[in-house]
């Protein structure tokens, strides 16, 4: 299956890197080159990648010949410099004849200037998602996507995202099992949400067949806030409590309690770097219900308290009120 990456000048080398290692580990695991991947530019020279490392592409957009099965076009550190009028064709036509086609983070900017977007459902960063609707009026963004499929066309969030993406395509062309298996050789999770919130939940479900604990995940993810005790969540699940213990830490191994009380970790951390509410706000909406007790938790999971994590880690806030006044 041939796949054309189309890579900016300034390209961010982890979403390319991300691409392109899931794709490679899909090949070892199907023990035959089922992907050919050919890295395509707007020259053939060697690119110098936003973090100082080196691509070399396979060819420019001019030599590239036949048409690929998927197209995708990698993001920039920043919004990419808009290629010339002869790549913008180039991209038009060869998306037009393509099975799908896509992008990782602001690549979604490039596809725009090849009209790709119009009357389309598109997600890139969260942190340029306002400039992507205002430069594409007749796109459809939604900003706090990770990745998101229309049609043909599959948009992706940034940098980490381009692995979601990757493993939503494994998937697709080569079943569960595989995907799977990449997911485990790259040491992430299989599957992200689309419309989960553009934040780090290193336990969202991945491993597991059993529909009800899928469910009980994501449960847990989306009403942090709620009644998460193992008695609860072995009803929503339909099992007793004994057996959900047992199987819940069998099949996602770790306990249930262990599993909400990271999740909540990881809710209030995107709270605490994206947003100005006060902490015992941040401890209330992300399940904890009271300060001491976030503290307690970040102290022994995360090794700093809350207050010092925001310290580090605190970004504008516009991502996490925008999260925060959708989701309610």
């Amino acid at each position: 299956m041939r796949i054309a990456i189309f890579v900016p000048t300034d390209v961010h080398s982890l979403e390319l890197a991300g691409l392109m290692d899931v794709f490679a580990e899909a090949n070892t695991r199907v023990d035959k080159a089922f992907y050919e991947v050919t890295i395509v530019a707007e020259g053939d020279s060697t690119i110098r990648c936003a973090s100082g490392l080196r691509v070399e592409p396979d060819c420019a957009f001019r030599n590239y010949s036949g048409n690929p099965d998927t197209l995708l076009v990698a993001g920039s550190v920043g919004v990419p410099h808009s290629p010339g009028r002869q790549v913008i064709d180039w991209l038009t036509a060869i998306a037009s004849q393509t099975r799908r086609y896509g992008s990782v983070c602001t690549g979604a900017f490039v596809l725009g200037s090849a009209g790709l977007l119009k009357g389309r459902r598109v997600t890139t960063h969260w942190q340029f998602a306002s400039l992507l609707a205002e430069r594409f009026p007749d796109a459809h963004v939604e900003g706090d996507r990770v990745f998101l499929r229309d049609g043909a066309m599959i948009t992706s969030a940034g940098s980490s995202a381009a692995i979601d993406l990757g493993l939503s395509l494994v998937e697709e062309d080569l079943g569960r099992e595989v995907a799977l298996y990449v997911a485990r050789r790259l040491v992430v999770f299989l599957k992200r949400p689309g419309d989960q919130s553009q934040f780090s939940v290193h336990l969202a479900a991945q491993a597991i067949d059993r529909n009800r604990l899928h469910d009980v995940q994501q449960y847990v993810l989306n009403h942090p806030a709620d009644d998460l005790s193992v008695a609860a969540l072995a009803k929503l699940a339909a099992m007793s409590t004994r057996n959900f213990s047992r199987v819940f830490s069998q099949e996602v191994g770790i306990s249930p309690s262990d599993y909400v009380d990271l999740t909540r970790i990881d809710v209030a951390r995107f709270l605490l770097e994206g947003s100005r509410l006060p902490i015992a706000s941040i401890a209330e909406k992300s399940g904890f219900g009271s300060a001491s007790a976030m503290r307690r938790a970040f102290v022994s999971h995360v090794g700093v308290t809350p207050s010092d994590y925001r310290d580090r880690f605190r970004t504008s806030g516009d991502g996490a009120r925008r999260s925060l006044s959708e989701n309610g």
